[in-house]
């Protein structure tokens, strides 16, 4: 059997995480496949580097959670097929979550996989 968690419990989880991080965390949507973890180095190529509101996600309510605010890249960085994503401390210098990117059926919904260099990045609908 696994382990089970109440509500209450996993909303303090949740808000835990994004005080862990921190406020103004990082977003970074790259190509290709997740590194094997958090520690791994980056792989594949940055496609948009989000500064994230100061307060980017909503409190945890009824055991998840949901983005607060924009998360939108004015200018993409390169040209590419979003593959995953992963979230850094403010200074971008610390991976504390990581996951896949797609159209549907993955840890991060955007509008769109397809990115431009200086064009306005997919609008992130879930994280």
């Amino acid at each position: 059997m696994a382990v089970q968690l109440s509500v209450s419990a996993r909303n303090a989880r949740l808000d835990a995480i994004e005080t862990a991080i921190g406020t103004s965390a990082v977003l970074k949507i790259f190509t290709g496949s997740p590194p094997a973890n958090c520690a791994a180095a980056d792989s594949g190529t940055v496609l948009a580097t989000i500064n994230l509101p100061s307060d980017w996600m909503a409190a945890a309510s009824g055991g998840s959670k949901s983005k607060s605010g924009t998360w939108e890249d004015l200018s993409a960085d390169n040209t590419g097929a979003a593959g995953h994503f992963r979230v850094y401390d403010s200074g971008a210098t610390t991976c504390h979550i990581q996951g896949t990117v797609g159209t549907s059926g993955t840890d991060m919904t955007v509008n769109s996989t397809s990115f431009t260099r200086g064009s306005p990045s997919r609008s992130i609908r879930s994280p």
